[in-house]
């Protein structure tokens, strides 16, 4: 196995890092306060190739590789996770199932606008009482012959508010349970499609999360995306190229806060030294290293897997729960390194805890990540 990274992939690197340190750190923490994302940020990050990192140039995208769009996410991440998950959703979940299941018209469409940053897109899969079990699909698509009627309630819905193109799961025929889901292209401003209020969240504050409603709202048989029934496995199939950005996310909160607490570690002194020369702070930031180094390991080994055209599912499972993992614990001892000064929002590292909690949720929770696990060892 070769863990080294190419020239290519150090220069990509080294663009997202300087974007997340000169661009995205200044107003972090206003942003995190005030529960905004601006325009003039994703307009950046389009034009660096960022919103459509591996869709085809030929639509509009950047052409890279998994391992690329890895490390794009956790430079972002490191710096600011609000930013990363919009890029995570335009790129894993609506880029990424646009180019992989939608027809040419779809893709010329939709797709060529997304991939440069033009417009933004959502994913809409989670309900009121749908989240973990997406089989059980309340939004309904009333086959109409030439249209469906869309009517119901989407929860937790990420750029719900600031997107263009909704990528919308729903019922069709529940006589056939998961075999009769569709997905659906749906476009702002359709009537009877309606967007509401922004979610006040723990974390990701900058982010914009909403609830979304569909009355009545129809969609024109070709906004259809696969054949009927499709709309099941074209959740799952999406879903399982997002936890490697989701795990890439929670790779760069983690490492973003170890950052910060050894640059403090060796600024902050007692007892006459630099408290990184003391052992219980010196373990703790091995201890930091090595777990952050091993969940890098996991993500770029789904991202591989990935870029080999091979099956992922399982690789990306095992990458999003360990990274989460690292993420949650890790970030609570970069703010107990930090003492007191952990606790306050000008030193970054709370927000980073807050920010890294959301990783073991979205987009699979840990507990559906084990169960991905575990059925493919049993399968096997």
């Amino acid at each position: 196995m070769d863990f080294n990274l190419t020239e290519e992939h150090l220069m990509i690197r080294d663009a997202a890092r300087d974007f997340a340190q000169t661009e995205l750190l200044p107003g972090v923490i206003e942003r995190d306060e005030k529960q905004e994302f601006p325009n003039e940020l994703v307009r950046k990050m389009g034009e660096l190739g960022f919103m459509g990192v591996m869709v085809d140039p030929k639509y509009g995208g950047s052409g890279m590789d998994a391992v690329s769009y890895v490390l794009i996410m956790e430079e972002l991440s490191k710096i600011d996770a609000s930013a990363s998950v919009m890029v995570s959703v335009n790129n894993s979940l609506v880029c990424y199932g646009l180019e992989a299941y939608g027809t040419e018209e779809q893709k010329q469409k939709y797709l060529t606008k997304l991939a440069t940053g033009e417009q933004i897109g959502a994913f809409c899969l989670s309900e009121p009482e749908a989240g973990s079990d997406a089989t059980s699909q309340a939004t309904t698509a009333e086959d109409k012959g030439n249209y469906y009627l869309l009517n119901g309630t989407k929860n937790w819905i990420t750029n719900g508010g600031r997107a263009d193109t909704y990528l919308v799961i729903a019922q069709t025929d529940r006589a056939k349970g998961h075999r009769g889901i569709n997905a659906f292209i749906i476009e702002k401003g359709m009537e009877g499609f309606h967007i509401g209020p922004k979610e006040d969240k723990l974390g990701i504050r900058g982010s914009d999360t909403h609830t979304l409603q569909f009355n009545d709202v129809k969609v024109p048989k070709e906004n259809r995306i696969g054949e009927d029934g499709f709309g099941f496995k074209f959740a799952m199939k999406t879903l399982s190229g997002g936890r490697i950005g989701i795990a890439a996310q929670a790779l760069g909160i983690a490492s973003g806060a170890y950052e910060l607490a050894l640059k403090y570690s060796k600024e902050r002194k007692a007892f006459g030294t630099e408290i990184c020369n003391h052992q219980a702070i010196a373990f703790k930031l091995a201890d930091m290293y090595t777990e952050i180094a091993a969940a890098r390991h996991l993500v770029m080994a789904a991202a591989c897997k990935k870029d080999a055209s091979e099956n992922y599912d399982r690789e990306g499972a095992m990458a999003k729960l360990y990274a989460s993992k690292v993420a949650m614990e890790q970030t609570v001892e970069a703010v107990q390194i930090h003492g007191g000064n952990g606790f306050v929002k000008e030193y970054h590292v709370e927000r980073l805890m807050r920010d890294a909690k959301i990783t073991q949720i979205y987009e699979g929770t840990s507990e559906i990540q084990k169960i991905v696990i575990s059925r493919s060892l049993i399968r096997d």
